[in-house]
């Protein structure tokens, strides 16, 4: 068998330099996993969460206490998608285009193409995540950075309250935020931010040690959940996850995941984990993201929901996991002629190209397989415009 497409590799990894220009911010800020090859699209592949540790008095005694026994959870990673982009060629087509602007010439942009659909793809379902974090800075309708980079230490803020590691915190905006950031002048003069990147070359700095990047698919998502008077039933403590609520004649809450919702005398804005539906004149619960409340209620709290918002994200870099391989073809092998991977050096992205010669045509094949999780809720934030 020929290795025909050894001859493309250089054409491939233009392709890939141009589509890795693309305002795509999270994946290069997520960890990549690409240790998946034993998962089938649908199958979990599980890690490990170990609990919070308890303290005790330690009391001497002839034998050691019978204590220490933990229960170890899980959480999981499945490889949801197994996606290809076809590109097919006859010889008359290809003669045709080799008196004109060329055939290669046009090949290599249907592979650049190719390589941004499922990038942009996989930038997208990572972005989807918003859904998962644990608490939002930022008011609904109001771009961030205003006039000073106070909505990147209250993001922070928020991420060290939850004890997220702080050595490799990651923030990704959009570029309506990305636009306002570069007006700063504290960021444009290059004596009082110490560096001429990002006004020379529009470089986003990172900021209170966050790396920030810019993406074209961050999400504006959720709506005012509650109608009427909605308020908090009983007492619920510091950490309370799942929180019981009473709605009013003629009011209702509604919400799905992702939804934010606020409590009165608590300046926090907590985004629901699960769908609740709560009827007029009837009480439930809605479960917020972990960590829970960070103020305890007393019961008769008004409840309030936020309208929709942008939804930047921040996060620790080992809270979000985009697990990446090869779509599986059977031990014996498929119809391709040929195959090989090309990585992109820039985001860490692979793909695989086969090639599928058909009767006076082929067939190429430009591939991906991946999967996606938030394994740390606790350890992302978001940035609401």
């Amino acid at each position: 068998m020929s290795n025909t497409l050894t001859s493309l590799t250089p054409d491939l990894y233009q392709a890939l330099d141009t589509v890795s220009r693309e305002l795509v911010g999270f994946i290069p800020s997520v960890t990549l996993d690409s240790n998946v090859e034993r998962a089938a699209v649908g199958q979990n592949v599980r890690s490990f969460v170990t609990p919070a540790s308890t303290a005790s008095n330690i009391s001497p005694g002839v034998t050691a206490p019978d204590d220490g026994d933990n229960v170890i959870s899980n959480k999981s990673v499945i490889i949801s998608k197994a996606r290809g982009v076809p590109v097919r060629w006859n010889g008359e087509e290809q003669r045709g285009m080799n008196s004109g602007p060329g055939y290669s010439s046009i090949l290599q942009d249907q592979f650049a193409q190719a390589m941004r659909t499922l990038t942009n793809e996989m930038e997208s379902d990572l972005a989807s995540l918003h859904a998962t974090a644990s608490r939002a800075h930022g008011t609904a309708g109001t771009t961030p950075f205003a006039s000073d980079l106070s909505d990147t230490a209250q993001v922070r803020k928020i991420l060290a309250d939850n004890g997220a590691p702080l050595s490799d915190m990651q923030m990704v905006i959009d570029t309506t935020a990305g636009a306002k950031m570069r007006t700063l002048t504290q960021l444009t003069k290059a004596n009082e931010a110490a560096d001429a990147s990002l006004l020379r070359q529009g470089v986003l700095l990172d900021v209170h040690g966050m790396a920030i990047r810019e993406s074209a698919q961050v999400v504006t998502a959720g709506s005012n959940v509650i109608t009427g008077t909605v308020t908090v039933t009983g007492v619920n403590a510091v950490g309370a996850t799942a929180v019981n609520l009473t709605s009013d004649t003629g009011s209702s809450v509604d919400a799905v995941a992702g939804d934010i919702i606020t409590f009165a005398g608590d300046a926090n804005k907590y985004v629901i984990k699960s769908a609740a539906t709560i009827g007029a004149s009837a009480t439930g619960n809605v479960v917020l993201a972990e960590p829970g409340l960070r103020i305890a209620t007393s019961g008769s709290e008004a409840v309030a929901g936020i309208a929709a918002a942008t939804r930047s994200m921040a996060f620790s870099k080992s809270s979000i996991i985009l697990a990446t391989r090869a779509p599986a073809v059977p031990t014996e092998g498929d119809a391709a002629d040929d195959s090989m991977m090309i990585t992109d050096p820039r985001s860490g992205l692979s793909f695989e190209v086969r090639l599928y010669k058909q009767y006076r045509q082929i067939r190429y094949e430009v591939s991906a397989a991946w999967g996606f999780q938030n394994f740390k809720p606790a350890h992302s934030a978001l940035l609401l415009g």
